[in-house]
């Protein structure tokens, strides 16, 4: 199983693993990474190996400071911007990718364009002593739930991997929101950890939804998914099932539920974004073959939310 240990006897041992080529779980704001050196091919297949995760699901690449990024890619004025604004933070962004970036063909899944993030705290600085950007992807098994705390990823990857740096649960929960600049105009590709109302604000424009294809990572179809079946803005609670609640209202007959968590008592969505894998798994523990969640509003954090939730819901397939 895998070694745990806590941010503050962490550093030198990632960073023995990372120089070998090996990979390492750490926390982000967002949720657990798992990390390895982006440059180095045989550490991105690790990554991909122990995650079981499909080859043409690109990762996102991490790291310590604008300088690193400038190295990898190119950044157009809006791109800037928004970097200025939100990095370190839950805030990717989907570059094109310099020829000379460096970056293992292995992360890009054969994209032209590169998904960059700057984390703040243990993994900005494991990068900057690096010295390298890591790739990244979150530490849990291919399709499942994110993991959010060291207990659950060790609990799914601790036969897979050497080392999780324990930095207690992550602040927002989510993964962080995935952006993309073309012509000018700003597409959002995958909801998170910033809300598409805050980046307009500072972007000055509306943002543009969808995708053609997987342009970044975090868009397969059916994905965060617990073992159990899910059921999405449940007005009832069927007899055997486990719900997913959210608010003071409670679902009919929820006193069926075989097991329950609330989001929020108080509907607060940065609460209950912060919450949400961790009930997940918890429900899916609890062994009911179904969770129902209750309806979650839209706005802020709630667009990211639904978001997983969806994907959670999603046909199971074997790429998930």
């Amino acid at each position: 199983m895998a070694e745990i240990l806590a941010i503050g006897e962490a550093l030198e041992r990632a960073l023995a693993l990372l120089e070998g080529g090996d990979v390492v779980a750490i926390p982000t704001e967002t949720v657990y990474g798992l990390a390895g050196d982006a440059t180095n091919g045989v550490a991105v297949a690790r990554i991909f190996e122990a995650k079981g995760r499909p080859r043409f699901n690109p990762l996102i690449a991490h790291v310590a400071d604008r300088a690193m990024a400038d190295r990898i890619a190119g950044f157009d004025p809006l791109s800037a911007r928004l970097a200025e604004a939100f990095w370190p933070g839950p805030l990717t962004l989907v570059l094109p990718r310099r020829a000379d970036s460096g970056i293992h063909p292995l992360v890009t899944a054969g994209l032209d364009t590169i998904a960059l993030r700057m984390p703040r705290g243990f993994g900005g600085e494991l990068i900057a002593r690096l010295g390298r950007p890591l790739a990244a992807p979150s530490a849990n098994s291919s399709g499942r739930i994110s993991g959010t705390t060291a207990g659950a990823v060790a609990a799914d990857l601790g036969d897979r991997i050497r080392l999780v740096v324990d930095g207690g649960a992550t602040p927002v929960g989510l993964e962080s929101t995935i952006l993309k600049v073309e012509n000018g105009r700003l597409r959002l590709l995958r909801p998170g950890g910033i809300s598409a109302e805050e980046i307009e604000v500072v972007a000055g424009a509306k943002l543009s939804r969808g995708a053609s294809g997987i342009e970044a990572p975090g868009m397969l179809a059916s994905h965060y998914a617990p073992g159990a079946a899910m059921r999405l803005n449940v007005e009832d609670v069927a007899e055997g099932e486990a719900l997913l609640a959210f608010g003071r209202n409670r679902a009919a007959d929820w006193e069926r539920a075989v097991a329950l968590r609330n989001l929020s008592e108080t509907g607060d969505l940065r609460e209950a974004a912060s919450n949400l894998f961790a009930f997940m798994q918890a429900l899916d523990r609890a062994g009911a073959a179904t969770i129902a969640v209750e309806p979650i509003p839209f706005e802020g954090l709630g667009e990211a939310i639904n978001d997983r939730l969806a994907r959670a819901a999603a046909p199971r397939d074997k790429n998930g």
